[in-house]
């Protein structure tokens, strides 16, 4: 006799997500701070995003980095969050150090890293990223505006990010747009209010984003 129950559907992990923290002097930070605590505060649900929190600046005081906990890390995630402080048009120094000691020749990247899934099979020396995505919450000291040509910095915003989706495309990840505030230091409380929303809604509904779906 045929059961008359509907199948069950197969069962999906939740995705997984990884957020680097970093800035050099939290109590300085103006927007950064509460992203972070933000992030902290997500109620855990056994249907959405798992999400794990590492701040830097507070777990690397030192500056020596556990390379092979951060890499296991990376590799479990779906998608990698770096917040900071865009500093003299870079990542801070200690985010910058995480890129040169954990993503290394052979683990994050190599001959094969950045091709397609057919190229070469999961495993593969240089592909532990290969498919992961990676999306940037940043925050500026200066103004959108500034960021103009006959300005003070010159060239647009979006100029400063090729060292990021560079490294995104060597190793094989989904470049995903930027959330950003300019001014952070200036921004009103409505403003960095309906930033934090934004910021903590694209978690929560991670990968249900519009641009994902196509």
């Amino acid at each position: 006799m045929q059961d008359p129950r509907p199948p069950t559907p197969p069962t999906t992990s939740p995705p997984r997500i990884y957020l680097l923290a970093a800035h050099p002097n939290w109590r300085a930070s103006n927007v950064n701070q509460r992203l972070l605590a933000a992030a902290r505060a997500l109620p855990a649900s056994a249907e959405g995003p798992q999400i794990e929190v590492q701040d830097l600046y507070a777990n690397y005081p030192d500056y020596d980095i556990d390379v092979a906990a951060e890499q296991a890390r990376v590799e479990a995630a779906d998608l990698l969050v770096l917040l900071h402080p865009i500093q003299w048009y870079a990542m801070p120094a200690l985010q910058k150090l995480w890129f040169d000691e954990v993503l290394t020749y052979g683990w994050a990247y190599g001959a094969v890293s950045s091709e397609g899934p057919d190229v070469a099979p999961a495993g593969t020396p240089g592909t532990a990223l290969r498919g992961k995505a990676l999306w940037l919450v940043l925050t500026t000291g200066g103004q959108e505006g500034s960021y103009q040509p006959g300005n003070d910095h010159r060239h647009p915003f979006d100029n400063f990010l090729p060292p990021y989706e560079q490294t995104a495309a060597l190793c094989g990840m989904r470049f995903l747009p930027p959330l950003v505030l300019h001014a952070a230091h200036s921004a009103g409380k409505q403003e960095v209010s309906t930033h934090i929303d934004s910021f903590r809604q694209r978690l929560q509904s991670y990968p249900h984003w519009p641009e994902l779906s196509t």
